[in-house]
């Protein structure tokens, strides 16, 4: 069993870092919920509130990190109460004597439930965000590497007109750019519930200040601010929306909708033996077969990709299904749901530094792949050379069809190499052009302007470079990739 500093799921193993189970463990959320008790009594004190005393607070903060025997005690508590919530309060309230009368003074369940909610929000997406950032750099120095290293294209996965691998990888970035987009158009959406009381009228808090609504406002910014939030809602329910959930986990879930899309480029990429994911020397791709070297990291990603996509539906369906100021049905559901969420993505975010840290391409079997398709796709380039030397077109294009037709026939029906060029130098007729077959048949001539386009999206003043401006520091700072992952 997981400990209480250890969030319970299938994903505690390396794949996941601890910072990102710690913000979902037992200890924290609790702990988390006796920070906002602290916030809630500090602020009702300043604002003049009577009976919370100096050391109701001191006892209070001496005692904020739940201790391993306090679980023991509450667990006993809340199977006497049925509420976990309570139970806390008479947790905390038995570690802070003096402050018992006045923990969670005028609040509902919710006060703690979800604003507690909306921190770990809020910290999960700080933790996301420059592993995504540093994940985007690492992709960008690649591509601007192999700019002007041609490769097939593929388009209904069957060869098409050349590209880079540089600008493929571009294509990887782009997407991940939205994702970065997103994720951070959800961390700065989010507000704090704030102090609402029961149905999210403050009706408590304006009787606890006898009628003053200025004093209830204050307390509601007074609260935020010590919580670290800029903004407050004004209108909550009991609960904040859980329309909020769904637009964090839609985010998250475009991005392992990302995730699966690049490693299943690279698993096709493997599979062809152009590029493929790091290999140890020790590493064992088969239990059977010892040639084997399996894609393991992008098979995981694809499979953590495909779950993390598919989370989405539970904070969609549990907000669809809310009755008026709130129902229940919510809880249990949120609290599997949205820790996978981000422990999913953060196990997606490690993959991804990981098998972009070590990426290998294998530049000569990208350059055998070409050569058995580039004569077809040379043909126009060979029939706009014979017109330029005043050979009809249509005379040509006849002759370049015919034998065109026989070397692909070699190639399926035989299994030989693609002869194409051997036949066109055979024959009389192409011999005003024979001395110009290499150059065009130089791949460059075929790809366009892939490495131009890879500059100008990763260099100086582009894309890319605009995006992770503010994450220069952290970028800068990154450690070691472990490649064991």
């Amino acid at each position: 069993m997981a400990s209480n500093n250890e969030y319970q799921t299938p994903f505690n193993s390396r794949y996941c870092t601890e910072e990102m189970k710690q913000l979902f463990s037992p200890r924290n959320r609790f702990s988390t919920w006796r920070r906002l008790w602290i916030w809630l009594a500090e602020a009702e004190k300043e604002l003049g509130l009577a009976g919370i005393s100096d050391q109701a607070l001191a006892e209070m903060q001496s005692h904020i990190i739940i201790r391993d025997e306090e679980f023991a005690l509450i667990e006993v508590e809340e199977k006497r109460r049925r509420h976990d919530v309570m139970a806390h309060v008479h947790g905390f309230g038995l570690a802070a004597p003096s402050a018992a009368g006045i923990i969670h003074l005028g609040a509902t369940s919710c006060y703690v439930t979800d604003n507690a909610d909306l921190i770990f929000l809020r910290d999960g997406l700080d933790l996301l965000l420059p592993k995504l950032a540093t994940v985007i750099k690492k992709l960008s120095d690649f591509a601007r590497k192999y700019r002007d290293q041609a490769c097939l294209g593929y388009t209904h996965g069957q060869p098409a007109a050349l590209t880079t691998v540089g600008k493929r990888t571009c294509l990887w970035i782009q997407d991940l750019l939205m994702d970065l987009r997103n994720i951070e158009r959800s961390r700065s959406d989010l507000r704090f519930r704030g102090v609402k009381g029961a149905t999210g009228t403050q009706g408590t808090f304006l009787s606890l200040f006898r009628g003053d609504h200025s004093k209830v406002e204050e307390l509601d910014e007074l609260v935020t601010k010590k919580a670290g939030f800029e903004s407050v809602f004004t209108i909550s329910s009991q609960t904040y929306s859980r329309k909020i959930d769904l637009d964090v986990c839609n985010s998250l879930g475009s991005f392992g909708a990302t995730c699966e899309r690049i490693f299943t480029d690279i698993r096709h990429s493997a599979m062809m033996k152009e590029i493929e994911e790091p290999f140890e020397t020790d590493q064992i791709g088969s239990s059977a077969m010892a040639f084997k070297r399996n894609p393991m990291r992008s098979e995981r990603g694809c499979a953590l990709g495909r779950k993390l996509q598919n989370l989405p539906m539970d904070a969609m369906a549990t907000y669809a299904h809310q009755w008026f100021e709130r129902t229940l049905d919510d809880s249990a559901i949120r609290r599997i749901s949205i820790p996978e969420s981000f422990l999913c993505a953060d196990a997606l975010m490690l993959l991804l530094d990981n098998v972009m840290s070590g990426l290998v391409v294998y530049p000569a079997v990208i350059e055998r792949r070409i050569a058995q398709e580039l004569p077809f796709m040379a043909t126009e380039n060979i029939i706009m050379a014979l017109s330029e030397v005043g050979v009809s077109r249509q005379e040509a294009h006849e002759e370049i069809r015919v034998l065109s037709h026989q070397a692909a026939a070699a190639v399926k029906l035989e299994g030989k190499d693609n002869d194409l060029l051997d036949r066109i130098r055979k024959q009389e007729f192409f011999n005003p052009i024979i001395g110009q077959l290499d150059q065009l048949l130089e791949p460059k001539s075929f790809y366009g302007r892939a490495p131009q386009q890879v500059d100008k999206f990763t260099g100086p003043g582009g894309e890319v470079e605009s995006a992770l401006a503010k994450y220069e520091d952290v970028i800068r700072k990154g450690g070691r990739v472990d490649l064991n992952v």
